[in-house]
């Protein structure tokens, strides 16, 4: 565990000696989990990611070019990373060699200018799990599970629960346990479970986006930046901009093909396209009243007055640009009155 060792002898010097030896890389194999690591100074936050379920890496694939989730994201925003990432198909973070390797890191990590947590999922139960131990700061979970142990989530019915049973859910590490972490949860409150997963989340801010649905649309979501803008503007800043994500996520949900693309991706499972149909509908009215919002706010009379300039030489022109403004502003008299004139 050669990071262990390094960061014993590295955090008691003093910092322009730090800086004489990092960068530092690596990475170490902890049971059924892989830990790779990039350390570049103590006065930048210290990231830890955990990997959603949605992979099946094994030991063959961990290649020195292998890089776990969200490794080369954080790098690029010039922090120091902690990435861990599991191996196999049901893995749950709960390999002993895992919790050992976290358990000496925690007294090591101290020196760092602020702690960060970033997961999704299964990952995102990871983050919760370990907080306190990591002594976090601040956390971004998407629609993280809380623990999978049946007495206090007995709601979650999922088939990854009766999978994860061969798992210790009563020991260490096996429910969320923030500590003194701040941050966001984000979630769909359509999604039963999700929700009452993210209840058990109390002392963050909670995010809600509506027909997001859990993992199976990441895929999907990834192609329009949603998980990538919101996870930079956390690493980059360690706060989410809450008015500038609740524009891109009213952007997001009003796009023509959403729901359709949405409703394609789960076509299989009638209690998604539920959940989804949910979300649709009360979507309705929130998105005539953004537009009605919209056609208000639109300043036409520019339109108008180029029209009125040259609608002589270019009478057809002119009605063309008269159409539009009356399209963004269907009740204004001027508009009607100069196209009856033009026509």
């Amino acid at each position: 565990m050669k990071l262990l060792y390094w960061l014993d002898e590295w955090t008691q010097l003093p910092h322009a000696e730090q800086q004489k030896q990092v960068p530092f890389t690596g990475g170490d194999l902890l049971g059924d989990v892989y830990v790779k690591y990039h350390i570049i100074d103590a006065s930048k936050p210290l990231l830890f990611t955990f990997s959603p379920a949605g992979t099946n890496y094994q030991e063959h694939d961990l290649t020195d070019d292998f890089s776990p989730w969200a490794y080369k994201l954080a790098k690029k925003q010039d922090v120091n990373i902690i990435a861990f990432q599991h191996l196999g198909i049901s893995n749950w973070f709960r390999h002993r060699n895992l919790l050992f390797f976290i358990e000496q890191l925690a007294p090591l990590i101290g020196g760092f200018k602020e702690r960060l947590g970033y997961g999704l999922s299964r990952g995102g139960f990871a983050v919760g799990a370990f907080a306190n131990l990591l002594k976090l700061d601040k956390v971004l979970l998407f629609h993280p599970v809380s623990t999978k142990n049946k007495e206090k989530a007995p709601w979650d019915d999922r088939s990854s629960t009766d999978i994860a049973q061969k798992f210790d859910w009563a020991g260490d590490y096996h429910d969320v346990d923030l500590g003194q972490a701040k941050g966001y949860i984000i979630y769909d409150p359509t999604n039963r479970i999700d929700r009452a997963h993210a209840k058990r989340y109390s002392q963050l801010t909670h995010l809600r986006v509506f027909g997001m649905g859990h993992s199976v649309h990441a895929t999907y979501l990834n192609k329009f930046g949603f998980y990538k803008d919101v996870a930079v503007d956390f690493i980059r800043h360690q706060q989410v901009d809450i008015a500038q994500f609740r524009q891109q996520t009213k952007t997001l949900r009003f796009k023509e093909d959403y729901y359709r693309r949405l409703n394609k991706a789960n076509k299989g499972s009638a209690h998604r396209l539920a959940l989804l149909s949910t979300a649709h509908n009360i979507l309705i009215d929130e998105k005539a009243e953004h537009l009605q919002e919209q056609k208000e706010a639109v300043d036409v009379q520019p339109l108008i007055d180029i029209a009125i300039k040259h609608q002589e030489a270019h009478p057809k022109d002119a009605i063309k640009l008269l159409e539009v403004a009356q399209q963004l502003s269907p009740d204004d008299p001027l508009i009607e009155h100069k196209l009856k004139q033009l026509k």
